[in-house]
């Protein structure tokens, strides 16, 4: 409330925190105005002018340029206007910060060329329209052309979605999930084993799998793996057992020497470093809970599998 007192000034910046220049600056812009002037001409203000500083600064302190603020403290705009305007701005600036910091991190962790951080600073930047095209043109030379129902489903569970709102960790995972579909071996080999499976419908079985196979693989064979079985042992044939009628199952398919036969081929191809790294990021991007590593049970199952075994052998339990 005014209770009458004029300050010059230098009070004004005692009072406030303020340097001199500033708050003559501010005045000179016409955002704080004097209430009045001294005998000698000095300009004096009350503390409505005081209030005013208050709230420049702190208008100031938040990123607000001084135009904006001259038409707030006008009243031309109201500050909730203002700071819901200004709040979008700055989300819109803290998402190009945490695109720059995943770059430079990726950067300064695989000790990047220029022309690779070049490549990625261009990955972080897409738009969702240009991602979805990195995403459709990758998907489709993996699942692209293939006559099943089921495909649809898959395609699903292998999109990338980037929340707007994304967390460093999840551009981060992007960054590099994005240059890794533009890996051509890669594609080849997803593309390979995705054709393998859907040619099974020609052989009896229902063309891709109600389950992924890795995931068999993990809930079969890893038990096995944490209990130190020896895949070349007479311990091991259960496990295979189970292993191959688990398969067998998610394929749609018998449980039979065609199939043992292929499930090597299979396994070795999804047992590729950058299968599993796509998922784990691919669940970074989505929020979801990152699966654990199934590498240990791949490998344990191809030597299992590699092992001649005689004679019929009951699935584990």
């Amino acid at each position: 409330m005014d209770d009458g007192t004029l300050h010059s000034i230098g009070e004004l910046a005692r009072r406030t925190g303020l340097t001199v220049k500033t708050v003559r600056f501010w005045s000179d812009r016409g955002i704080v105005v004097p209430t009045g002037r001294s005998a000698a001409g000095y300009r004096l203000y009350g503390a409505r002018a005081l209030a005013c500083l208050e709230l420049v600064r702190t208008l100031r302190d938040l990123g607000m340029d001084l135009a904006t603020i001259r038409r707030v403290v006008d009243r031309e705009l109201t500050l909730p206007e203002v700071a819901a305007a200004h709040a979008e701005a700055l989300a819109a600036q803290i998402r190009v910060l945490h695109l720059r910091r995943a770059v430079l991190t990726t950067v300064a962790e695989r000790g990047s060329t220029p022309e690779e951080m070049d490549h990625l600073n261009r990955l972080a930047k897409l738009t969702e329209q240009e991602r979805r095209r990195v995403v459709d043109g990758f998907l489709d030379a993996v699942l692209g052309g293939l006559a099943d129902p089921a495909v649809a489903g898959i395609r699903r569970t292998l999109t990338p979605e980037l929340p707007d709102d994304a967390a460093p960790e999840q551009l981060r995972a992007w960054v590099e999930l994005a240059e890794l579909t533009q890996d051509e071996t890669f594609r080849a080999r997803l593309r390979a084993l995705a054709e393998d499976l859907t040619a099974r419908r020609a052989e009896g079985g229902d063309g891709l799998p109600r389950r992924d196979v890795v995931a068999v693989v993990r809930d079969r064979v890893g038990p096995a793996v944490a209990a130190g079985v020896d895949p070349l042992s007479p311990r091991a044939a259960p496990v295979v057992a189970s292993l191959t009628a688990g398969c067998a199952e998610a394929l749609g398919t018998a449980d039979d020497e065609v199939l043992r036969g292929r499930l090597p081929s299979l396994l070795a191809a999804a047992d590729d470093p950058r299968r599993e790294r796509y998922v784990a990021l691919l669940a970074t991007v989505n929020g979801w809970p990152v699966p654990e590593s199934a590498a240990p049970a791949l490998d344990w199952s191809l030597r299992a599998l590699a092992v001649p075994r005689s004679g019929a052998t009951s699935p584990a339990p």
